[in-house]
């Protein structure tokens, strides 16, 4: 009988998946790795999701999330017909991949089965590219991980203004930069293809682009109820754009793709954005403190508009560094990739959580240099 191994597709056994951070195994751990909000949802979201557990659960839920799609045009300005709501925004990506981009090695043009993002970003893209047999097409960012413009795009060797799809993550993952809503206009305008504006920290920044996704007919804007809105464990997320592209993502949406409690949720989150939005205030005053501390202590912190900070530490190396704070307790994350294998990626906890980052951090400078 032929292994099972056999039986799987090619693409698929050469996969690499998407490595997510690391869950906590042991007690009394301080997560700063994951970007999670730190503070829980409103209470009146914990009470109407706790009402909402009755007979209903022997029920299939709103198959096109009605209600979230009306709240969130009405937030937003614009018609249901301009939202459709995802199991999380990395299944309305992995659909935006699968509606406007062809497997390479079809009839299709390169640039058709083009999966284009810069790098730096989110490191699901790629792995989204890959399921689908398209050709992930990365480009590095500028200096500093900014975002290069449309004239030196033009001036480079790699970047695709045909391809069929664009993933622009801003702010950027996982340096923290944030971006100039026009000069991601510049960008949108200049791609003949799909962009996705990839927003999922942008309750932290100083702009956000939404509109962008009203005036262009070839942008979607993508938007999570998890980072921000402290619904990581329920797996919402939404997009915004003309409706001929929503509808396209539509015709390839899992019939009941949003389990109704994270619709029940989501749709009182909205109902409650004031309580939300004094916890971004407070994770940004943390984010300040942090940054601040830590680069008097030798640190090179980058300015972020997120809700983490990408930190290059002193001596040792990073990667020692997430071995040290791991050891005392302390989770943060490292990636292994050139661009960024110097850093530490640091989530913007409480105030006590980044207080004991901080004595961590002291005690570990206070060692030996031989350590």
């Amino acid at each position: 009988m032929k292994s099972p191994k056999t039986l799987i597709r090619p693409l698929v056994r050469n996969l690499h998946p998407y490595v997510p951070g690391e869950q906590p195994k042991v007690k009394g751990l301080v997560k700063l790795n994951t970007n999670e909000n730190p503070y829980p949802p409103a209470p009146a979201v914990l009470t109407a999701v706790q009402k909402a557990v009755d007979d209903r659960l022997r029920l299939y839920p709103n198959p096109t999330s009605h209600v979230l799609r009306e709240k969130l045009a009405r937030l937003h300005g614009c018609k249901p017909g301009n939202i459709i709501v995802g199991n999380g925004s990395d299944e309305l990506l992995a659909m935006a991949v699968r509606a406007f981009t062809e497997p390479a090695g079809s009839n299709a043009s390169k640039s058709q089965s083009r999966v284009q993002f810069f790098h730096p970003s989110y490191s699901l893209y790629p792995v989204l590219a890959a399921t689908h047999g398209a050709e992930a097409y990365p480009t590095p960012l500028a200096d500093g991980f900014a975002l290069p413009t449309v004239r030196e795009l033009r001036n480079g060797k790699r970047w695709d203004f045909q391809a069929a799809l664009t993933l622009v993550t801003t702010p950027n993952a996982p340096s923290g930069r944030g971006y100039r809503t026009q000069d991601l206009e510049s960008i949108c305008l200049a791609q003949k293809g799909v962009v996705v504006l990839d927003e999922a920290y942008v309750d932290f920044a100083d702009e956000d682009s939404s509109a962008l996704a009203l005036k262009i007919p070839n942008v979607l804007v993508a938007r999570t109820f998890s980072k921000a809105y402290s619904l990581c464990f329920q797996r919402v997320g939404y997009m915004i754009g003309d409706p001929v592209l929503i509808d396209a993502l539509d015709r390839i949406r899992d019939t009941y793709n949003v389990n109704g409690l994270g619709q029940v949720a989501a749709s009182a989150t909205l109902d409650h954005l004031g309580y939300y939005r004094r916890n971004f205030a407070k994770i940004r005053a943390t984010r300040t403190r942090l940054s601040q501390s830590l680069s008097e202590l030798g640190f090179k912190v980058l300015p972020s508009q997120t809700n983490f900070i990408l930190v290059e530490p002193p001596h040792p190396a990073a990667e020692r560094w997430l071995d040290l704070l791991r050891a005392g307790k302390v989770l943060v994350r490292w990636f292994r990739q050139p661009e960024v294998s110097r850093y530490l990626r640091i989530t913007i906890g409480t105030d006590r959580e980044a207080d004991v980052l901080l004595s961590l951090v002291r005690k570990i400078l206070r060692r030996p240099p031989s350590m």
